[in-house]
């Protein structure tokens, strides 16, 4: 068995959040659709015999041994009594702050890929449990599919969803997703719906996120109405990033070709499978 591994984490898109209530503990009930995109960042893992963690690469400014690839690595072992490690390399694509998720796809890339490389014998069931401890968003890209997602995001339901082309902007700031859902502002009384209705009906759906986050941060509200004279824009998670479908590449291109300079884009393709899954060994 190899014990090198190159695992894609890509990024994911909400296509509505409604946040149906809050609980005691403090964290909000939602609704939600995650569906993945062919943004990814990379991760190569080498096995070695020691039980230490290494992260090497572009961590986005956060301590190697303090970020969710690193937390995901240790909680593997301390389940399994692995006593092998690992060196990890991360090539950073994904932005972070932006409601894509970078992070969380990280950790559950690693997850996957050394729960592979340790011969760990966790099934998908397991890890989704262990993905959840780290964070709300991990279990979703430990599925590796696109889903309906309630509760905490961690209930999920898959779906089957067509497969667009997706303008993502960058705006030049980050969204603290901690400020947004503790802001006095926010709605947290949302009518739930059912999978059907999203299907039906996906444009009056929306963000219940956005008008805090436009409140908060003016940048935001400067892409979105940008992007809005080309395409319906939707904001994803708490942000920063939002985002439109068009019609093929080239149309998404075309408009990406107009972006202001302070701005980041990226053409995408919706994807329904992660390509950290269709990318392992046993998949390919």
């Amino acid at each position: 068995m190899s014990l090198t591994l190159t695992l894609p984490a890509p990024a994911k898109l909400n296509l509505f959040l409604h946040i149906t209530g809050r609980r005691a503990d403090g964290y909000h009930e939602l609704q939600t659709v995650f569906q993945f995109v062919d943004l990814c960042d990379q991760l190569s893992f080498r096995v070695t015999p020691n039980a230490k963690i290494t992260v090497n690469g572009d961590c986005g400014g956060v301590a190697a041994t303090d970020n969710l690839i690193s937390w995901a690595a240790h909680a593997l072992q301390r389940n399994t009594g692995c006593t092998q490690g690992a060196e990890i390399y991360l090539q950073k694509t994904v932005p972070m702050g932006a409601g894509l998720g970078g992070g969380s796809s990280d950790a559950a890339t690693t997850l996957l890929a050394l729960n592979h490389l340790w011969q760990a014998g966790l099934g998908l069931d397991a890890l989704t449990q262990l993905g959840a401890r780290l964070g709300a968003d991990v279990p979703v890209f430990v599925r590796g599919q696109a889903a309906w997602a309630e509760g905490i995001g961690d209930r999920l339901t898959l779906i089957d969803l067509p497969k667009p082309c997706y303008l993502i902007i960058q705006p030049d700031c980050s969204v603290s997703t901690a400020e947004i859902f503790c802001h006095e502002e926010l709605t947290r009384h949302a009518t739930p719906i059912k999978i059907a209705g999203f299907l039906d009906r996906p444009s009056e759906c929306r963000n219940d996120c956005l008008p805090v986050v436009q409140k908060l941060y003016p940048q935001v509200e400067a892409a979105m109405r940008w992007l809005g004279n080309f395409a319906a824009a939707r904001l994803t998670g708490t942000g920063a990033c939002i985002f439109a479908e068009f019609a093929d590449a080239d149309a998404a291109t075309l408009v990406l070709q107009q972006l202001p300079n302070r701005w980041h884009g990226y053409v995408a393709r919706g994807l329904n499978v992660s390509p950290a899954h269709s990318h392992m060994p046993e998949n390919r």
